[in-house]
């Protein structure tokens, strides 16, 4: 088979150990020469920050992190380090965190050091997003690519099962979304294959062994070269829904992922076999389906987006803000109809086999 593709690999330095996020963090703020560091975090991360950090000296400690980054809160953000001439941001927690140390390196070029609490994977893209007016604006910018990433998996044993898990499967969202995406190549569905075998090892430990490192060590990685591959991939049909979702609807980011990749996958297999087979070998089943559902009755995960406040009057506009960036590329045509019915299912909970493949 002839191969003819454009790959872009994106400059990091990745530091992965349990236990070890003091030193790391130390060490990679020594090689910055950072003097005047911000560390952002949410309230419920601050007290994990602040012993991570014990003994190293912060200018500005920054708690006002709010899901899906509003403009405001970027404003505010970006204004406090100015004001302090801070020469390094420090993100411990999720997506939100790491999103707002983002907003800030944007305008600002201050190098990020990300100390992930979860398996969101937004530390390893140079990807941003800035909700205004309920509308979420992404972008890409290699000022926000964290300059290092402190992967430590005993910090991730203060998420609870059920958020561990959602979050778990944003990142196999990462990989499933990035066999397709606009800049899909065998590079990154490479990565995506080992991705999805990590996450779905992972994620059952989980479940069997809350405080037990091994599991948690496999998702973690497993949500890195999830987010690598999705960084050079781009952002496919899955992302663009559920930034709808999240951004114009306040939905939650990790439980909105884990619950209409099922959909999606079911939506666009059909119409990608080569994609459809790689995965279905990365979870070792006869489809990619299979495989995914298999994994989901397995970790109980999130099965209705009734749950997180979706309505069916909600539906509408959604397909008319989703139907504006859904990529030329995807493998599927999108129509409003079937793009309707996807959300339905998904709002329902109901079965996503039972999708419709007509175009």
């Amino acid at each position: 088979m002839a191969l003819n593709f454009d790959h872009e690999t994106l400059g990091q330095r990745v530091c992965f150990g349990a236990g070890q996020a003091t030193s790391n963090l130390k060490a990679a703020l020594a090689a910055l020469e950072a003097t005047k560091v911000m560390v952002i975090a949410g309230d419920f991360e601050l007290p994990m920050a602040k012993r991570i950090l014990s003994d190293i000296e912060v200018a500005v400690w920054h708690s006002d992190v709010v899901m899906h980054v509003p403009v405001e809160t970027a404003e505010a953000a970006r204004k406090i380090a100015a004001e302090n001439n801070i020469d390094a941001l420090v993100s411990v927690g999720g997506g939100s965190t790491t999103g707002l140390a983002k907003a800030v390196a944007l305008t600002s070029g201050i190098p990020i050091i990300a100390v992930p609490s979860t398996y969101a994977g937004s530390e390893a893209t140079n990807v941003w997003g800035l909700t205004e007016a309920a509308r979420k604006t992404t972008g890409v910018d290699n000022k926000v690519l964290p300059a290092v990433v402190i992967y430590d998996s005993e910090l991730t044993l203060s998420l609870p099962v059920e958020m561990s898990v959602a979050s778990g499967l944003n990142g196999m969202a990462h990989c499933i979304d990035s066999l397709w995406a606009p800049k899909a190549d065998p590079i990154n569905a490479a990565m995506v294959v080992e991705g999805i075998r990590a996450l779905a090892a992972g994620l059952p430990k989980i479940i069997a062994d809350p405080t037990g490192i091994p599991g948690r060590d496999e998702a973690l990685y497993g949500a890195y070269l999830a987010a690598v591959s999705f960084a050079s991939a781009g952002s496919g049909l899955h992302h663009k829904i559920c930034h709808v979702l999240g951004g114009t609807f306040n939905l939650p980011h990790a439980q909105t992922h884990a619950t209409v990749l099922p959909y999606v996958l079911a939506f666009n297999a059909p119409f990608a076999p080569e994609a459809e087979k790689r995965a279905a070998v990365a979870f070792g089943t006869a489809t990619a389906l299979e495989g995914l559902q298999k994994l989901r009755a397995e970790v109980n995960a999130p099965e209705k987006l009734a749950d997180y406040g979706f309505s069916a009057d909600g539906i509408a506009e959604a397909v008319s803000i989703i139907l504006e960036k859904v990529p030329a590329n995807n493998p599927r045509p999108v129509t409003a109809e079937n793009l309707s019915e996807l959300l339905t299912a998904a709002l329902n909970g109901t079965d996503p086999a039972a999708l419709s493949t007509q175009n």
